[in-house]
């Protein structure tokens, strides 16, 4: 025991390097973002995010947006367990055919207006599987989307980006034409 405490405290602390992007533009999209939800959805975005397939690449950049460095919540956006309940579906993987289901009724429970986020490469275009047997391939194959956020898997940065060019297009898409 104490030879593990020893050579742990000899090491010191050893870690990843922060992200790259600066702290700032996070900020700036985030001020952003809350300014936008504030005019929009009354200050806050409900999420109902669906795996319908995919590696888990995506699910841990999606993940690091609820961590104490990016910290989503402090925007006025936050994960929900039910579809009753959210504003919004953020999709990833290629939908696969035991999931296509699945994802239909996810959709059909979620209450109008509804969002759809394809992120990743694969939900956007359906990534290295495509479609066949096994795969229905990107989501717009199974369900209409709003905004597509590409990258394999996307960043946190970009996924908040994405977040708020889906509150843009919903606005546009309440906006009525002539």
């Amino acid at each position: 025991m104490l030879r593990i405490l020893k050579q742990a405290l000899s090491r010191g602390l050893v870690t990843e390097a922060p992200p790259d992007h600066a702290p700032d533009e996070l900020e700036a999209l985030g001020i952003e973002l809350r300014r936008t939800l504030a005019a929009r959805l009354n200050g806050s975005l409900a999420i109902r995010h669906v795996d319908a397939g995919s590696c888990n690449g995506c699910e841990l950049e999606i993940h690091a947006l609820t961590n104490p460095y990016h910290d989503l919540e402090r925007f006025g956006v936050h994960f929900v367990a039910s579809p009753r309940h959210a504003d919004a579906l953020l999709v990833t993987g290629p939908v696969a055919r035991h999931m296509e289901t699945a994802l239909r009724r996810t959709w059909r429970a979620t209450p109008a207006p509804k969002l759809v986020i394809a992120a990743g490469d694969c939900a956007c275009d359906g990534g290295e599987f495509g479609i066949s047997y096994a795969c229905c391939g990107a989501v717009e194959n199974v369900i209409p989307v709003d905004v597509k956020i590409p990258g394999c898997p996307p960043t946190p940065l970009d996924l908040l980006r994405g977040l708020l060019a889906t509150i843009h297009a919903e606005r546009r898409a309440a906006t009525p034409t002539r």
